[in-house]
């Protein structure tokens, strides 16, 4: 495999987002996380859709009372002009009555139109009824509209969060996980997310037409009666003030509740990954009591949320109620008097239930709202972290030699995770196009570190880094990257076919070179003993193939990708000495043109060196080939002493 002398430039991301600039995102207020939520609605024409469908839905859904009061005035028309002989008019009834002294029962007849000796007239009864059928069939055709398009509304803005935060993902600097559990990450990008969908879809339509049955209900009940509409009324300034008081003491625990899932998602994701650990030190018990405090937590949490939150619906209807007795009494009294006909009365009693419904069902809809925004605010917190900045300082950002020699130097390099504890101090050193580099020193030296800032994982304090002379602050993140190649100490498959995962390592790789690389590697043969080759499926991991053979795959993508810089980090730690001789050999034939980083804590693997750097707490103490070192009697020959003495046998 002869490397190519072109630069590999990564394949663009398909879009860009903007991050915001927290560290660590505060709570952003119930009000301005939903107007940010409904924000991410797109299509607006949908949303519009979705408005104008409900609007109509309920368009005819208002109307239906108004038909059915006046099938009621037919019916009792019918019932009224047949207990008078016919030939007769209203005027004469009425003024029969009076002399007969049963003026009581006047002022309601006076509010019914009916005709002496003419009964029900069922024909037009018959078309009030069937018109009433159709607007309400009509209004459950356009609801079921309504939650169609809604649906597709909702979960399209469900993908494009799931898109935003998979996109955020590969923009996140390491320093966000080295400080964030992974299950927490996974919490917020998955159940939070489900969390907001399940709201939205519940809250959206029935908002919009709880609001729109309010309006249309008002209106009509002030057009037949605004005495009774006043009655009405009442309920309403009670049961918003119940609903603000409530709910601001329910949000507070439906953001405790959807943090402690996220700790409690931490938790289970840690004894699932090590969970041959947690058996291997009998930690069961401990794990399972752990499990046991967080669940509790979360259940007390969650129960207080939902009862505050639950307390809005009773406390609202009961408003609705009393409401609603004031209106049956004032409204029989006003048909007594012959102000109202009793259709209109009828249809009166059903737009208050009607009016007291949209209220209840908005006081019912509190819990799932707070719900949803509680976990938006988390999912914004997420997507509002500080970003990696992926691109060069200088104009000139972006731009390598044609060729990529590789030449890579240090000058004074320092870095500290924090800014009071200095990790690694005024480094320098220099790496030739085709040399092996080694790095060696005990735990905790920054030998890792070293190579992080080389990719750029983390910026240096102070100093700079050249490649062929180009401070790499000055070049594209994913550019430089795409010419790095690294193997970490920790192998990382992903889900799929050991093909696929060799074929990671570079764009549209035919199996010639997979197989290559695989060789390269010395894991060729290992992958052909498999049960299915080259097409045998593997998980995150590993599982099928070991510990050594997951490492020599991972090695086998860092050849396929075929960088100028080459980078092990502990990348042999998990195979046998055989193995990693064979390793070794493979390195050698493809070291010319690349320079070589390796990263060991086992001197056996550093022995063939060009260059050796022993670090001890950030420093460089020292620097040389295998042999001068040793004969130098420094930290390095001690380490090597240590390692290969051979321990003294007693005999008698």
């Amino acid at each position: 495999m002869s490397r190519k002398p072109t630069v590999r430039v990564p394949r663009p991301a398909s879009r860009r987002l903007t991050g915001g600039g927290n560290d660590a995102a505060e709570p952003a207020g119930f009000q301005r996380t939903a107007r940010r939520l409904l924000g991410l609605i797109r299509p607006r024409r949908r949303l519009a859709a979705v408005a104008v469908v409900g609007a109509l839905s309920i368009l005819l859904n208002v109307a239906g009372p108004l038909i059915l009061g006046h099938a009621t005035d037919l019916i009792f028309s019918g019932i009224v002009g047949r207990r008078f002989p016919a030939g007769m008019t209203k005027a004469e009834v009425i003024e029969q009555l009076r002399d007969s002294g049963q003026q009581e029962i006047v002022p309601l007849l006076n509010s019914v139109d009916f005709r002496p000796g003419r009964g029900i007239d069922f024909t037009a009864l018959g078309l009030t009824l069937l018109a009433a059928l159709c607007v309400y069939v009509l209004s459950g055709l356009f609801w079921a509209l309504q939650g169609r398009l809604t649906t597709a509304l909702v979960q399209r803005t469900a993908q494009n969060l799931r898109r935003q935060a998979e996109e955020k993902l590969s923009r996140l600097p390491l320093s966000y996980f080295d400080r964030q559990p992974r299950g927490e990450v996974l919490s917020r990008t998955t159940n939070d997310i489900d969390n907001v969908a399940t709201s939205m879809q519940q809250t959206i339509s029935q908002i919009t037409n709880s609001s729109l049955l309010l309006v249309g209900v008002l209106a009509v009940m002030f057009w037949i009666s605004p005495l009774l509409s006043v009655i009405a009324l009442i309920a309403v300034p009670a049961s918003i003030l119940v609903t603000r008081a409530l709910g601001k003491r329910s949000q507070a625990h439906f953001s405790k509740q959807w943090n402690l899932t996220g700790e409690l998602s931490s938790s289970i994701e840690e004894a699932y990954s090590g969970h041959m650990v947690v058996k291997a030190f009998g930690r069961e018990a401990e794990m399972e009591a752990e499990f046991r405090k967080r669940n509790e937590e979360l259940y007390q949490s969650g129960a207080r949320a939902q009862f505050v939150s639950g307390m809005i619906g009773p406390a609202t209807t009961l408003l609705g109620n009393l409401s609603y007795v004031l209106v049956a009494v004032i409204g029989g009294l006003q048909v007594a008097s012959g102000v109202l006909s009793i259709g209109s009365v009828q249809a009166f009693v059903q737009y208050s239930r009607q009016f007291t419904q949209p209220l209840m069902a908005l006081a019912n809809l509190s819990n799932l709202v707070q719900s949803g925004v509680a976990s938006a605010e988390r999912v914004f917190g997420y997507l509002d972290e500080r970003e990696e900045d992926l691109s060069g300082g200088a104009p000139t950002a972006g731009r390598l030699p044609v060729a990529i020699r590789g030449h890579v130097r240090f000058e004074s390099v320092s870095f500290r995770y924090r800014v009071d504890q200095p990790l690694i101090e005024d480094l320098s050193m220099t790496a030739e196009p085709g040399q092996l580099i080694a790095i060696v020193g005990p735990t905790g030296a920054g030998k890792t570190t070293l190579v992080n800032l080389l990719m750029r994982f983390y910026e240096l304090t102070g100093g700079r880094i050249l490649i062929d002379g180009v401070d790499i602050r000055d070049l594209d993140k994913e550019i430089l990257r795409a010419n790095i190649g690294m193997v970490q100490q920790e192998s990382w498959l992903f889900h799929g076919t050991v093909r696929d995962n060799i074929a990671y390592g570079g764009d549209g790789s035919d199996d010639e070179a997979i197989q290559a690389a695989a060789t390269a590697a010395q894991v060729d043969h290992v992958i052909r003993t498999l049960s299915d080759g080259y097409e045998t499926v593997v998980d995150d991991d590993g599982t099928g193939v070991s510990a050594g053979e997951r490492q020599l795959i991972t090695i086998a993508r860092a050849f396929l990708a075929d960088p100028a810089i080459l980078v092990l980090d502990e990348a042999t730690s998990s195979v046998d000495t055989r193995t990693e001789i064979l390793i070794q050999q493979a390195t050698a034939r493809l070291r010319q043109g690349r320079t070589n980083f390796v990263v060991a804590h086992r001197l056996s693997t550093v022995r063939e060196a060009d260059l050796i750097l022993v670090m001890d707490h950030g420093r460089l103490v020292d620097k040389g080939t295998h042999e001068d070192l040793v004969a130098a009697g420094g930290a390095y020959a001690r380490m090597y002493h240590a390692q290969f003495a051979v321990p003294a046998t007693g005999g008698k």
